[in-house]
């Protein structure tokens, strides 16, 4: 999943202005404690952040955003 990807299904799923606030705040277990905005500049994958994303947030990421 290219970044560019990444950050729109994050703001279709959150709205563009929470999914900033998602990004830069919220700590995720899967991403072994670190924000996404963290684990991304860490290197990780965007499909593995996406995917951290989708599991912390089950009823709010559509399923056809998954």
């Amino acid at each position: 999943m290219r970044l560019t990807d990444f950050w729109a299904r994050l703001e279709q799923a959150f709205g563009p202005a929470y999914a900033g606030s998602i990004a830069a705040d919220q700590v995720l277990p899967q991403l072994g404690g670190r924000t996404i905005r963290e684990a991304l500049e860490a290197g990780e994958e965007t499909v593995v952040v996406w995917r951290a994303v989708c599991a912390a947030y089950p009823d709010r990421v559509p399923a056809r955003l998954r």
